[in-house]
């Protein structure tokens, strides 16, 4: 059985939301899962539920990484959840991380505990977003690396292209790169950069796309520089957020509108479940050996349930197996033209 670690005491809400979420995810997925945290405050925890026939179990910690933690103090903490939980994916005693806590802790310790692919230059962390077509859209970095060069774009396009295939079920992923035009000339240095390394990649490279394309469902998956991807993300977040209060505000203006939401009542829950984050389980931090599935920090029990989902998932699909195979590839394709120019 495939069995994920779960960091129990990462999150703002932990471990209430997480050892919930992981009941549901063990009950509906048939996953096993491995609670990691104070014993003495997840046994308690996990209590409250019933787990009768469950594959759940409890492995202690006693440390506790916080939000305000800096990475390199994260690291250094040898029995913290965060870090037991990635040696249990490094030594084949589970099959995926999950954790809503620390982001910056959790990219740091996944890639010194589980370590990097092979042929992978920075590990990157993949958002997921919903388009008009009904498909979803890889936004790739979202904030792992602020600064790039052309080469670790072509890491990001390739670790993208897996995962839209495999975990978003897209045949053959459209992957362009986030531009402010169509138009190849167009971008900054690092994007004219990337632009020829990018079209030698055995995937489906379609050229530059515009910020809209995250929505439009042109693309597949969409690669760009962490800073430009965090803005992007945050941007999208604030949008839906203020778009979820002007709604609100304007149904229960009278009653008119209120019988008038009754009435559309499906259509409405139709638009908040496609533009919430909990039905999507967290940002996948793809590069790394073993699968890292990181949460927003105030995910409910809903979105560590679909976490652990992702991890499953990932680990099922073989991700990490076809972002390796797909690096080789290029690097074979590479030498047969560099021999014929000499």
């Amino acid at each position: 059985m495939i069995k994920i670690a779960v960091d129990a005491m990462g999150g703002d809400q932990a471990p209430g939301v997480e050892v919930e979420g992981c009941v549901q995810a063990a009950r509906e997925y048939e996953v096993g899962v491995v609670l990691v945290g104070r014993e003495d405050v997840l046994g308690p925890e996990l209590a409250k539920h019933d787990t009768a026939g469950l594959p759940i179990e409890i492995v202690h910690a006693s440390e506790v990484i916080s939000m305000s933690d800096v990475a390199g103090k994260a690291v250094r903490a040898k029995d913290s959840s965060l870090r037991v939980a990635a040696r249990l994916v490094r030594d084949g005693l589970a099959h995926g991380l999950v954790s809503a806590g620390n982001t910056g802790a959790a990219m740091a310790i996944s890639k010194v505990v589980m370590g990097v692919l092979p042929g992978v230059h920075r590990p990157a962390i993949a958002q997921v977003f919903p388009t008009l077509k009904g498909t979803l859209a890889v936004l790739i970095d979202v904030g792992a690396n602020v600064d790039c060069d052309a080469e670790m774009l072509t890491d990001f396009a390739v670790m993208g292209s897996a995962y839209s295939h495999i975990v978003c079920h897209r045949e053959n992923p459209r992957v362009g790169v986030l531009s402010i035009g169509e138009e190849e000339h167009k971008g900054n240095e690092l994007t004219r950069e990337a632009m020829p390394l990018l079209k030698q990649l055995p995937i489906n490279f379609i050229g530059n796309v515009e910020g809209q394309d995250l929505y439009t469902g042109h693309a597949d998956v969409i690669v760009c520089d962490g800073f430009t991807g965090n803005v992007a993300l945050k941007v999208s977040e604030g949008l839906v957020n203020t778009i979820k209060s002007l709604l609100r505000e304007s149904l229960e203006a009278n009653l008119t509108r209120q019988l008038g939401y009754a009435l559309a009542r499906g259509a409405f829950e139709d638009f908040r479940k496609r533009v919430d984050y909990s039905e999507y389980g967290g940002a996948p931090l793809l590069g790394v050996k073993g699968g890292c599935v990181i949460c927003h920090g105030r995910s409910n029990a809903h979105a560590i349930k679909n976490a652990v989902r992702v991890a499953r998932e990932f680990y099922e699909g073989g991700v990490n197996k076809e972002i390796e195979a797909t690096l080789v590839k290029g690097l074979e394709e590479e030498v047969p033209a560099a021999e014929s120019l000499g």
